[in-house]
């Protein structure tokens, strides 16, 4: 059988952290190795990691350089012949390795598989459901963001891409995706397969800002690579509107409206199609603009809404 080697990256979130461990150690497959990589907490995570601990390939409680690095410690002791990391305020739904190790098992030339991503509010509420696509790598070099707790990978694929480069504090899992895009085929399962939740501490509502600049680091770091250059120059357009889409996508999560539509603006000048399909999200930037922010909020409600029926 296919060994799943999983890492969770863990630093004071002892609120989730138990839904995330068992949500691993629950799942329908075996042999999984499982690694929780914690930073040192003091909020009584270490409890709840020794409660496990029989069922662990093994754990840590140590002080380190954040998350990258504790991703990258779980990596360096992986064995598995396939590996992902899970944060610890994530969880993995049921059945989601065994269908990952089904499409490698089918697809000896992919590299990573990523299905779709539930949100969810602090209490596990769904807020949306995030759809992805067929894409490869020029898809992810035009910044079509895929959710990391529903990626897996191939180790002999990632070790070759090499590790995580802890430089980058938002947009590392992205910077891998391409790594490991440049040397394999990356596979997508149209299945809801993990939940990401959404809280106030999560990067993506608390730096909204370090992603849109960490996008633009990355669409640098492209051109200075060979296999990327000339990919780089025949999508020039479509890659410069992807990047100022997701730029403005976070500005927007930052409150950051006039700054989020100059960077609409940009985009709809690069490549109009990129940017117009993200009008439901200049819509909200041009409300909060003026002021408008109780219409988003009805709008999240009315979502939320619909999700919990379709459930």
């Amino acid at each position: 059988m296919t060994t799943v080697s999983i890492i969770t990256p863990s630093y004071n979130q002892a609120q989730f952290l138990e839904q995330t461990i068992r949500s691993v150690l629950e799942q329908d497959y075996a042999p999984i190795e499982y690694f929780v990589i914690d930073g040192g907490s003091t909020d009584g995570s270490q409890a709840i990691i020794e409660k496990y601990a029989d069922r662990l390939a093994g754990w840590v409680s140590e002080k380190d350089r954040g998350q990258g690095d504790a991703i990258n410690k779980g990596l360096a002791r992986a064995r598995g012949e396939i590996v992902a990391w899970l944060n610890s305020d994530d969880y993995y739904l049921p059945g989601a390795v065994a269908e990952a190790v089904r499409v490698f098992e089918e697809n000896p030339r992919v590299g990573l598989v990523f299905g779709d991503v539930l949100a969810v509010d602090e209490q596990g509420r769904p807020i949306n459901l995030l759809k992805y696509g067929r894409w490869g790598l020029e898809e992810l070099m035009s910044f079509h963001i895929i959710g990391q707790p529903a990626v897996f990978m191939r180790r002999s694929v990632q070790v070759e891409a090499g590790p995580l480069d802890i430089s980058y504090h938002c947009l590392l899992d992205h910077h891998l995706w391409l790594r490991i895009a440049q040397r394999a085929e990356i596979y997508y399962l149209p299945k809801t397969l993990a939940a990401a939740r959404y809280h106030s501490s999560a990067k993506n509502i608390a730096r909204p800002v370090e992603f849109a600049r960490e996008a633009y680091r990355i669409a640098d770091w492209m051109k200075t690579q060979p296999v990327l250059a000339d990919l780089v120059r025949r999508n020039e357009k479509r890659i410069r509107a992807g990047l100022y889409n997701l730029s403005a996508f976070y500005l927007v999560e930052g409150g950051q409206f006039a700054a989020a539509l100059g960077d609409y603006g940009r985009g709809l000048i690069a490549h109009p199609p990129t940017i117009l399909r993200a009008w439901r999200r200049i819509l909200l930037a041009l409300l909060g603009l003026f002021g408008l922010q109780r219409l988003k909020a009805l709008y999240l409600a009315r979502r939320r809404q619909r999700l919990t029926q379709q459930r």
